[in-house]
């Protein structure tokens, strides 16, 4: 079995070794170069990352072209919450052998996905032995919200990001998981942008920024 990435890398933006790892998982029929744009203005705020911007484990499904963590052509929430253990399973062995690889530890590691990207990104790092530094979700959701208690390995801090007016993962769907992380004790902090839709606007990015300062100074 192949356990590395393949997808567009960038960093660190200090010219030096990696010091921490930034995860960028994109959406349903997108890619990782959808998402390493984030990156260069990121790196300010973080100079000593490695932003990796894995292509998703499997071609899309509903459209000629992009990639997907898993199939959304049964939207059932067993189904889904199959997919979404099934892409956590397939991402634990190539971010372990990166960050082996770098010499970090899962400390140093934060997880950001939009979409479909947020789902894998919180499933992984709240499932995962060892976590992460913190999880940034952006227009996604907590799948089997029921399973958290049992399945949950870590506590990472969480950002949750989300438009009001997203038309196709309703933000609603925050929400939820906003109520359910903070059940379970974990440090979340969520913000919901009046009138975007399903997208990542400049509110948003600022506020990754903050957060990745914030965690990855504390594993410098």
């Amino acid at each position: 079995m192949d356990d590395t990435f393949d997808g567009p890398q960038w960093g660190p933006a200090s010219g030096g070794k990696p010091r921490h790892l930034v995860l960028l998982l994109h959406g349903v029929g997108a890619d990782g170069f959808d998402l390493i744009d984030l990156a260069p203005g990121w790196g300010r705020a973080v100079p000593d990352a490695l932003f990796i911007a894995p292509h998703a484990p499997e071609p899309c499904d509903m459209a000629p072209y992009g990639r997907q963590w898993f199939s959304l052509q049964d939207r059932s929430p067993v189904q889904m919450l199959a997919g979404v253990q099934a892409a956590s399973d397939w991402l634990r062995p190539r971010l372990d052998q990166a960050v082996a690889s770098l010499g970090l530890s899962r400390a140093d590691v934060v997880l950001m996905g939009f979409s479909q990207g947020a789902m894998t990104a919180l499933h992984a790092g709240l499932s995962q032995p060892g976590g992460c530094a913190a999880v940034l979700a952006y227009a996604g959701a907590l799948l089997g919200p029921e399973t958290l208690a049992a399945g949950k390995q870590a506590s990472p801090p969480v950002l949750l990001v989300h438009g009001e007016a997203d038309e196709v993962v309703p933000a609603a769907a925050s929400r939820r998981a906003e109520q359910v992380l903070a059940a379970a004790g974990i440090d979340v902090e969520a913000v919901y942008r009046p009138g975007l839709g399903h997208g990542i606007d400049e509110v948003g990015i600022s506020l990754g920024a903050l957060t990745l300062q914030r965690v990855l100074a504390a594993s410098t």
